[in-house]
């Protein structure tokens, strides 16, 4: 009765309009009928929240995500240089207690310059992101991209999956590599020449004065032919001053990375890595409602999920309205014309 192309697009369009749910999604349709006919016959109309769930239970994750990493692939295109950031988040409104199920974890890849994300990989537990990270590279073209990735995924499997996407990597280096960090703290407390990158921070009722030293000299860095690519390494300290208590304090971290380059780039690559938690992670939080939306069942989670991310790639892309993305969705849900734009180039 519900063709499966109906429902994605009912989904697709209802999540622009600021639906979180099925019931909502299932409210939309019906209330826009007329406008989705458009675009699919609808012969049937518009199914019920419960079918909307069964159809998401029963989908296979790793199908439709691949089937994401293609459309995204053909309307974004990476530059030379563009910071690829992979980083996992729970979807914490997935869990099942009664039942005896985890909530999922998700290892996404987003473009900070293209503001998208490029694909995920799902897994059962944090920890098995290890196992994640390589299988999601294989599925990306990547070629001239840097790749920055959090302690986790400090790896000699990771870093030569990168060598070999003909990528570059900047890794976060902490105790889960002890031996390394012990290295690359050796290598900087015997002050060899370095360049320095200092960039100031004043929001966040904080002023931060970050310092990124960077050196080629790996001579006393023992074990560094294991890290494939490894040619550099990295030293970033943080000094944080409170505007209103005067309270500062100053903080190192450590990275290696298969960049032949200054401090600058490798300084904005790092930078570059918290788009992940600024612009995917909390907005599908907080503007999408992830973590509050109940949807146990089966994989439903994990394949509305993919639907949010499709919705919140149209809507970054529209920058002729200069709306938030909050108002870009109650201006969807409002004004058929502006939803059809958002949609335009996909549809």
């Amino acid at each position: 009765m519900y063709p499966l192309e109906e429902i994605l697009f009912l989904c697709i369009s209802a999540v622009l309009s600021g639906m979180d749910d099925w019931t909502s999604i299932s409210m939309f349709g019906r209330s826009k009928l007329e406008w989705l006919r458009q675009y699919y016959p609808y012969r049937h109309g518009i199914p019920s929240h419960d079918v909307l769930g069964k159809v998401f239970a029963a989908l296979d994750p790793e199908s439709f995500s691949q089937a994401f990493s293609a459309w995204v692939a053909s309307i974004a295109e990476l530059t030379g240089g563009e910071v690829v950031a992979i980083d996992g988040k729970t979807i914490r409104g997935s869990d099942n207690k009664a039942g005896g199920k985890s909530a999922f974890h998700v290892v996404s890849a987003y473009a900070s310059g293209n503001r998208i994300c490029l694909g995920q990989r799902a897994v059962d537990e944090k920890s098995n992101e290890i196992t994640a990270i390589p299988a999601l590279l294989d599925t990306l073209s990547l070629e001239g991209c840097i790749v920055t990735l959090d302690a986790m995924g400090c790896q000699k499997t990771i870093a030569g999956a990168i060598i070999e996407k003909k990528a570059d990597y900047v890794l976060m280096v902490k105790d889960n590599q002890e031996e390394l960090k012990e290295q690359v703290v050796k290598v900087f407390g015997m002050k060899p020449a370095v360049e320095k990158e200092v960039t100031l921070d004043a929001g966040h009722g904080r002023i931060e004065r970050r310092t990124c030293q960077a050196t080629d000299n790996l001579t006393f860095l023992d074990d560094r032919e294991d890290w494939p690519g490894l040619r550099t390494i990295a030293k970033i300290t943080s000094e944080r001053t409170d505007k209103r208590s005067g309270q500062s304090s100053t903080q190192a971290s450590y990275y290696i990375s298969s960049l032949n380059a200054g401090p600058g780039v490798i300084a904005k690559a790092i930078r570059s890595h918290w788009a992940i938690e600024n612009n995917l992670h909390w907005t599908l939080d907080v503007i999408f409602r992830e973590d509050a939306a109940l949807k146990k069942k089966g994989n439903a989670a994990l394949n509305y999920q993919i639907i949010a991310k499709m919705a919140l790639a149209m809507i970054e892309r529209e920058s002729e309205s200069k709306l938030s993305k909050p108002k870009k969705r109650q201006r969807a849900a409002l004004d058929d014309d502006f939803r059809s734009i958002l949609l335009a180039a996909y549809f």
